[in-house]
């Protein structure tokens, strides 16, 4: 820097200062290290600027990335406040009749608007400009012949009077007063081949050009003999270009040809025709507010009462009957109020009357069922009486004291089941959930079915890639649950073995109990799950039961918020799968196994599965023991889920179900 640069001063004696002192007087602008004296100042100052510009570069490098910065995260701010607006939008266009009413409203108002201003506008605008162009060409017409004739007439000879004379000539033109009407542009043609004047060439009003015609404007005229032509054109008019209409002529003077053009400013025709166009845009926006509001004046008088009556439908379907429409006036929406508490009225009445004839049905089998237990346990300890000393009976008596003991056994298990049916129906059954190991449950259900499937020669198979699955659930119902369905499985399977599955994913369980016997229609499997319904009422029951196991597996699978779901095919035998949530209280989104077997229909190949089998003979596993027969330490803890165990499909063909629906 100049300033950094400093002259040693001089010695008393005259002399230059020493050697130290001359390497002294230069020091490096950036450095600050001494420089010889000869060393150029632009080489000194060159490294302090690109020191200077890398600093600068870096600066601003920095602000580009902060501002980039701070642009983005604006960005991701606004983008879901944008996406959540347009979500509202959508969402307020589904559920609201009145808002999609008002705004289709004022959307087609808008569109028609739009269409009817501008044809407005333009058909305005074309008869101004209409109206201007006649009287552009019927006054050009007059003043070009006021100047040929004026022209004619002249005996100017000398350079002064021909100038003068067509400067006054051409300022008449323009109009009297301070306002100027019309503005001229005078040119001479050019490559004339007669004599020419040479003192005027072109003359133009308010320093305008010829550059201000438009050049076919120009050529027509040139090309022409005495017609008249006219353009569109702009020209400046102080510091503004102004919107015009140019009338080209031809006018000759001593024998020169020269191209006369008037120019009428349409400013006062352009600043009309934005005044209407602006009154038409401020009518319209009202316009259309007021159709607005008109329309969500009407809507709103039309969709309250249905509105009105979509809240009271809601509380009637909850349950609050008593819950009527307000009824004001006689018009078609008063009528159909009352229709609509008429029918209020009616229902309520039925469902009462249906809800009392419920209970008193629900009371009497509660009643009798309480009532029968006492002469039903007298009789049975007759039974068991006689049917312990039949031997000592003849044939007859011995074979009707077998059935005696056998009917009054059915007869006890159909008063249980219907206790507990009474039970269901009156709400007054309670889940008593606690942690349990699913395989203990399945294990002990499997043991009890044993000896019926020892009887009917069938072999229950256990399969499943998990070694212990922990439940919050009511195991006396879980077990009553596949305890049925097992049962049922070894009934109708003719001998086949029967597949018990058990899989997990992380929010549900599924055990499916697959046996190969007759098999179900789909209309067959739509009621498996009614009461005392059967398939075939004729067939034999070896096994007893009261036609209601199923009905009950249905509501204890209801309590426990799971799905018991039935799939059957003749002669392809059936499927039943029960899924529940791990915790008690959650939702099932997908169960872990298919309701329709995967040997039905098999895309690909068969996974490996795990088995244990247990034979007629065999005795069943311990209570306990887990489904996996491969070695391991079976106090080890529960690994984590692998894949679904067979992939899950969809529920479509011959379904059936109970509890909540997938």
């Amino acid at each position: 820097m100049v300033s950094d640069i400093k002259q040693a001063p001089e010695s008393s004696t005259g002399e230059p200062g020493t050697d130290q002192e001359a390497a002294a007087k230069v020091k490096h602008p950036v450095s600050g290290h001494p420089v010889p004296e000869h060393t150029d100042a632009r080489a000194l100052n060159l490294p302090w600027i690109l020191e200077r510009t890398r600093i600068w570069t870096r600066r601003a490098l920095i602000l580009a990335l902060r501002v980039s910065r701070l642009v983005v995260t604006g960005l991701r701010h606004i983008r879901p406040g944008i996406r959540y607006l347009w979500r509202a939008l959508l969402r307020r266009w589904r559920r609201s009749l009145e808002f999609r009413t008002v705004a289709v409203t004022i959307v087609l108002s808008m569109v028609s608007f739009a269409v009817v201003g501008a044809y407005l506008s333009n058909q305005i605008a074309n008869n101004l400009f209409q109206e201007r162009l006649k009287q552009a060409e019927s006054e050009s017409r007059y003043y070009v012949k006021q100047v040929q004739d004026t022209f004619d007439g002249s005996q100017a000879n000398d350079q002064s009077s021909v100038i003068t004379l067509v400067y006054d000539t051409l300022k008449a033109v323009e109009g009297n007063g301070s306002v100027i009407q019309r503005r001229y542009v005078f040119e001479a043609m050019p490559e004339q081949t007669k004599p020419r004047n040479r003192w005027v060439e072109s003359r133009a009003s308010d320093q305008l050009t010829v550059r201000v015609i438009p050049p076919a404007l120009r050529k027509s005229v040139q090309e022409s003999g005495k017609d008249q032509y006219w353009a569109s054109t702009e020209f400046p008019v102080g510091n503004q270009d102004h919107p015009g209409i140019a009338v080209g002529n031809k006018v000759t003077f001593n024998g020169t040809v020269y191209e006369l053009y008037l120019l009428y400013d349409l400013d006062t025709a352009q600043q009309t025709l934005d005044e209407i166009q602006n009154v038409l845009w401020a009518g319209g926006a009202a316009l259309i507010l007021m159709i607005g509001g008109i329309a969500w004046y009407v809507t709103r008088n039309v969709v309250s009462p249905v509105s009105h009556a979509a809240v009271v439908s809601e509380k009637l379907a909850a349950g609050q009957l008593q819950e009527r429409m307000v009824v004001k006036g006689e018009d078609e929406v008063a009528r159909l109020g009352a229709s609509f508490n008429h029918m209020a009225a009616s229902l309520q009445e039925q469902i009462t009357q249906l809800a009392t004839l419920s209970q008193m049905q629900q009371r009497f089998v509660s009643d009798v069922s309480h009532e029968l237990r006492t002469p039903l346990t007298t009789v049975r300890m007759a039974a068991e009486v006689l049917f312990d000393a039949r031997d000592d009976f003849d044939p007859i008596n011995k074979r009707s004291a077998e059935l005696l003991y056998n009917q009054v056994e059915r007869f006890q298990s159909l008063l249980s089941d219907l206790l507990e049916i009474s039970r269901f129906d009156a709400g007054a059954a309670v889940l008593d959930s606690e942690p349990t190991d699913i395989f203990q449950v399945v294990s002990h259900v499997i043991d009890g079915a044993s000896p019926v499937a020892a009887e009917y020669g069938s072999e229950v198979r256990l399969t499943s890639r998990h070694k212990r699955i922990i439940v919050e659930m009511d195991a006396r119902r879980i077990d009553r649950i596949l305890r049925n369905l097992l049962l049922n499985a070894v009934e109708h399977g003719e001998g086949k073995p029967v597949h018990v599955s058990v899989a997990a994913n992380h929010d549900a369980v599924a055990i499916s109990v697959r046996d190969f016997g007759i098999g179900m229609t789909a209309a067959e499997t739509a009621r498996v799950f009614d009461r005392f319904w059967r398939a075939d009422p004729a067939r034999a029951r070896t096994t007893g039961g009261s036609g209601l196991g199923l009905s009950i597996a249905a509501e204890d699978t209801k309590l426990h918020n799971g799905w018991l779901q039935a799939w059957g095919r003749k002669g392809s035998g059936s499927n039943f799968r029960l899924t529940l949530p791990l915790k008690k209280g959650g939702t099932i989104v997908k169960s872990p196994l298919q309701l329709e077997p995967a040997d039905i229909h098999l895309p690909g190949a068969a996974p490996e599965r795990q088995m244990l089998v247990l034979d007629a003979g065999d005795p069943p596993p311990e209570r306990g023991s887990t489904a996996d027969p491969s070695p391991g330490d079976a106090s080890s803890p529960p690994p984590a889920l692998p894949p679904v165990l067979p992939p899950a499909g969809n529920d479509d063909a011959d379904t059936a179900q109970g509890g909540t629906a997938p």
